[in-house]
């Protein structure tokens, strides 16, 4: 007998924290258990291969946004070639909205919700008996100190080459509808003197950048700064290690005594990931949204004038009663701001989230397949929102980059949502393309715009060369952690 636990996860420098968890809390099957992860794009049959090489009994499946309609293929190879195996399903996408998946019907148990025990016992059933009767298990949310802890289980390898990612806490007291957390009652702490031996010991086995998936790192402050001093004495003792620690912060909540600790790290050792997502009140309050727009903007200034924190900020289109131009207002208030980078995202419908309420009153259409990304409201029709779609990706080409630093202030100029949509728009009337365009075709574009708009300017970009041998830690650290943080579940 034997048990596999996969998923597909969105790049190969990602390791699933969530199997991990599951892993190290295996009990008296963990002899008997091993992790097998893939990476999307893989070939289906490629995949069943390997799996059913280790002639597995169980295997259960993470299944995410990102990797659903992978892994629902992979699930109907191996129900035909070896319906013997017993196929558990897992994950934030298979946790809501269960009777209605393709997924779902394929296999032969779901566990939604926490899994960490509920899990374990599944497979016990079925190996030992007595055979589960349900198909749908709600998973177990044990005490936090009931759960071990997942990190012995990153590999030498893994270490070496993929994003270590670490959680102090689970959940969220705030109810944004946007996101699975709304559904949480609370945050809930991992007991910190025995995470923080945990961190000693990834950092003796050579872990260097340390990246936090909480909601919200910063609600309890005093755990927040034994966790940020635990890496201020690592850099003071050893300041050649590069030392990188990645959090997600609540932008209106930065007492004092959290900013003496953020002042003290030098450059390229601390990112903070910061959601504002809209600055419109009324759409913060129509998605239960909780945000001092003053105390956030303040915070930020102070962050960005007086910290040496790379800050990555978040905003969302899309959002229920939001038009285009409530959005630009947002986006060019925070271009003021001047933080690092700015992920222009577009809303999605997670399942189970809250925001499916207002597909009625506001005409949310969503696109059926996954992610489930929004096609048109009431406010904003499929055309307009096609626009903003490219408008992030050309964003990200062209601002978060980082290769065209001296460049952007020229972009944007006076008006920079207006600017950069009209650049968009351009770039891809010339193109036809929003992937695949070199960063010197994007230059030689970028030129060739300045100059119908303004003859006298020229472009002046760093040679390519120089600008990958000068990436930052933090450049290095977030690759993709905003699109897999947003729906891991452990």
């Amino acid at each position: 007998m034997s048990i596999i636990l996969s998923t597909l996860n969105a790049r190969f420098s990602h390791a699933s924290l969530g199997l991990r968890y599951l892993m190290a809390n295996m009990g008296e099957l963990a002899h008997i258990t091993q992790l097998q992860e893939f990476v999307i794009g893989t070939r289906a049959p490629d995949i069943v291969e390997k799996l059913l090489a280790h002639r597995p009994t169980i295997i259960g499946f993470g299944v995410y946004i990102w990797n659903v309609d992978e892994i629902a293929h992979v699930v109907a190879l191996l129900k035909r070639v070896a319906p013997e195996v017993i196929i558990v399903l897992g994950g934030p996408e298979v946790s809501y909205e269960v009777e209605e998946q393709a997924i779902v019907k394929l296999a032969d148990y779901v566990v939604t919700g926490w899994g960490d025990l509920t899990f374990t016992r599944l497979c016990a059933a079925i190996l030992h008996g007595p055979k589960p009767l349900m198909k749908i298990h709600a998973g177990e949310q044990p005490p936090m100190e009931q759960i071990a802890f997942p990190y012995a289980h990153y590999t030498a390898h893994d270490i070496a080459h993929r994003a270590i990612y670490i959680e102090a806490s689970r959940g969220c007291p705030f109810k944004c509808e946007f996101c699975l957390s709304a559904l949480d009652k609370t945050a809930w702490p991992f007991p910190l003197d025995e995470l923080l031996s945990e961190l000693e010991n990834l950092y003796a086995r050579g872990v260097r950048i340390f990246k936090f998936v909480d909601r919200t790192f910063n609600l309890n402050i005093a755990n927040s700064k034994r966790i940020l001093q635990f890496f201020l004495d690592k850099i003071e003792a050893h300041p050649t290690d590069h030392v990188f620690a990645h959090f997600e912060l609540v932008p209106d909540h930065l007492p004092d005594s959290l900013k003496e600790s953020v002042q003290k790290f030098p450059e390229g050792s601390l990112q903070f990931e910061i959601g504002i997502q809209t600055f419109n009140v009324e759409v913060q309050r129509l998605i239960s949204r909780k945000q001092n727009n003053e105390k956030a903007i303040e915070n930020l200034r102070w962050l960005r004038e007086q910290t040496n924190a790379h800050l990555h900020v978040d905003l969302i289109a899309g959002l229920p009663g939001e038009d285009v131009d409530s959005f630009a207002r947002g986006f060019d208030q925070l271009v003021s701001l001047q933080p690092h980078e700015i992920q222009f995202g577009i809303l999605k419908r997670l399942r189970g989230a809250p925001i499916s309420r207002h597909t009625k009153n506001y005409g949310l259409i969503f696109d059926s397949s996954p992610p489930y990304t929004i096609l048109a409201n009431d406010r904003i029709d499929f055309n307009t929102m096609q626009r903003l779609v490219r408008f992030a990706r050309y964003w990200d080409l062209v601002a978060n980059s980082g290769r065209f630093k001296s460049l952007l202030p020229e972009v944007l100029a006076d008006s920079p949502f207006a600017r950069f949509l009209a650049l968009s728009d351009w770039i891809y009337a010339k193109t036809d393309a929003t992937h695949r365009i070199s960063p010197e075709r994007l230059s030689a574009l970028l030129n060739e715009w300045l100059e119908s708009m303004n003859p006298d300017v020229q472009v002046a970009t760093t040679p390519l060369n120089q600008v990958n041998a000068s990436s930052t830690k933090a450049d290095r650290a977030k690759s993709g952690t905003q699109r897999q943080k947003r729906h891991q579940a452990a």
